[in-house]
């Protein structure tokens, strides 16, 4: 692995409660000899993403001669375990790559510095205020996105064209997306998707088109068991047709695109994110296209452009200035945009997004032009979801396996997901 210096990983995690006893221990940056700073940077990714950030920590190390950074970056299962542990014994890195659903976790935990506190340092006018809000947590900026994405409906434009399906477009709502599987299933012999059940996050821009959210402004469910059992029903329908895929391959899921349906050549198309979708290049002989997420059926979009990831600074940190230099440096420098390109999602800062476009290749050139022709037709992005949003994701999943096995019906799975998930948000 490339990194000025990569650590084993904890086989464990700890519990995040000591974090607000322990994170005031122990500060993370250090000083060495003639007084160069040292700052630890962590992220999780590919070997791609990896090597480019090393090319743009160098370029930071080369205009910032008194700052040495100590890198080290692993797939995601393994970098959350990591961070955890180092978060609860109050050795967290000085800069952290943190995902949509660690901020309310971490900022609650005392692990997070205030960025307020470095404003002067860390520029963020040019970072569009809905995208900026979601790494508040009650009012304070404890991170900034560092990428945006989105959702998609990736498909094989091969065989969805020779089936002769009409291609999806902007404005088509979830009615007509069902009636476009089950056309692809009838035309194709196989399913026109992934089951999108299992999905949180598709059940999300589902229930937003609907006017609703998965969490209110205070952390509680955003929506009702009718709701939830509404959903399960719409998907349980379509897999007892067919036209989404059965249990055996949506229970296979592992966040990898070569272990989906469309990966393994079982479906026609999945629901995804724009950027990680560049995974199915290699194994889709067809080709894959982005498509827009289904609307509610009167128009309303419920996808919405998120912070594919945030960087955040440790609030032990010996060098809160010279942290918030390099998150400055990641986000605001052109020099890093260039080598950065599309790894993290395309540019947060509106003026860089702007310029890099024209310099943007194959896939990356790919996830711009999707997003670009949805600019102005999405609503804002919801706020940072609570911290027990982290275990619910695999709670939904396994609840509607047992819909998919059918040993629950919708309504019974969905009850239980309910009385759950309230359970988990009060603790």
């Amino acid at each position: 692995m490339p990194g000025h210096r990569t650590k084993g990983f904890c086989a464990s995690a700890l519990t995040l409660a000591l974090c607000a006893v322990l994170a005031g221990c122990g500060g993370s940056g250090e000083s060495v000899g003639g007084g160069k700073v040292v700052l630890r940077y962590t992220w999780w990714g590919n070997p791609d993403r990896a090597e480019r950030t090393e090319q743009a920590v160098a370029l930071f190390e080369k205009q910032h001669p008194n700052v040495t950074v100590q890198t080290s970056f692993s797939g995601y299962d393994a970098y959350k375990q990591k961070l955890a542990t180092q978060a609860a014994g109050g050795d967290a890195p000085d800069v952290m790559q943190l995902d949509y659903r660690q901020i309310d976790q971490y900022a609650s935990g005392g692990v997070l510095l205030d960025l307020a506190k470095e404003k002067a340092t860390l520029r963020t006018s040019e970072i569009d205020p809905g995208l900026l809000g979601t790494g508040r947590v009650d009012g304070a900026q404890y991170a900034v996105p560092q990428g945006r994405g989105t959702e998609t409906v990736v498909y094989d434009v091969q065989a969805w064209k020779a089936s002769g399906v009409p291609l999806p477009r902007l404005g088509w709502t979830w009615t007509e997306w069902a009636d476009a599987v089950r056309a692809l299933a009838r035309k194709t012999g196989k399913p026109g998707a992934t089951d999108p059940g299992q999905s949180e996050d598709a059940f999300e821009v589902w229930l937003r088109g609907r006017g609703k959210a998965l969490y209110t402004k205070d952390g509680r469910l955003g929506f009702t068991t009718d709701d939830l059992t509404r959903w399960w029903t719409f998907t349980d329908g379509l897999r007892r047709e067919g036209a989404v895929s059965p249990a055996e391959q949506t229970t296979q899921l592992d966040g990898s695109v070569e272990n989906t349906p469309l990966g393994r050549g079982k479906a026609t198309s999945d629901t995804n994110w724009d950027a990680p979708s560049s995974g199915y290049l290699a194994i889709v002989k067809g080709g894959v296209a982005l498509a827009p997420m289904p609307s509610g059926k009167d128009g309303t979009p419920g996808q919405y452009f998120k912070p594919s990831m945030f960087l955040g600074v440790a609030a032990n940190t010996g060098h809160p200035k010279e942290a918030a230099e390099l998150v400055d440096f990641m986000i605001n420098s052109r020099e890093a945009a260039k080598i950065l390109g599309a790894t993290r999602g395309i540019p947060v800062n509106e003026t860089i997004r702007e310029e890099t476009a024209s310099q943007l290749k194959d896939f990356d050139k790919t996830v711009a032009d999707f997003q670009a022709s949805l600019e102005g037709t999405l609503k804002d992005p919801p706020q940072a979801p609570p911290s027990g949003d982290n275990a619910l994701q695999t709670t939904f999943q396994r609840d509607y396996d047992q819909v998919s096995y059918t040993r629950m019906s919708p309504r019974e799975a969905a009850e239980n997901y309910v009385t759950e998930a309230k359970a988990e948000l009060r603790s």
